[in-house]
């Protein structure tokens, strides 16, 4: 499955965007789905992950009550709804689809989406 990230921009602290995943093969739909991160010198931090029927989810602690992660199977596409926004969560945002909520870091990644919050 190819996976395409969308939706990163400048935006100031406290505001919000949302990041989409859109795939092309009629099997992502069977796959679990998580957002990651990555700033500049530091390593990839899991965000959150949405299982395949879209009823479980998994958020990092920094961003719980902050961010959704949810699905549209008739769209192919997963959404990262991202409020109150922090400095600190300027990054490169990368999805990935696996077999479970487990497993996505091991299956296949899209390219990465900018998201740079001002102070």
């Amino acid at each position: 499955v190819q996976l395409q990230a969308s939706g990163g921009g400048l935006v100031q602290a406290g505001g919000y965007l949302r990041l989409s995943c859109a795939a092309s093969g009629r099997t992502f739909n069977s796959y679990a789905v998580g957002w990651f991160r990555q700033a500049p010198g530091k390593g990839r931090e899991f965000v959150a992950a949405v299982s395949w029927t879209g009823s479980t989810t998994d958020y990092a602690d920094s961003v719980k009550g902050r961010f959704t992660i949810s699905r549209d199977k008739s769209k192919n596409t997963v959404y990262l709804q991202m409020n109150s926004l922090k400095p600190e969560d300027t990054a490169n945002y990368y999805c990935a689809a696996g077999s479970t909520i487990a497993t996505v870091a091991r299956g296949s990644w899209g390219q990465g989406t900018q998201v740079t919050v001002s102070s």
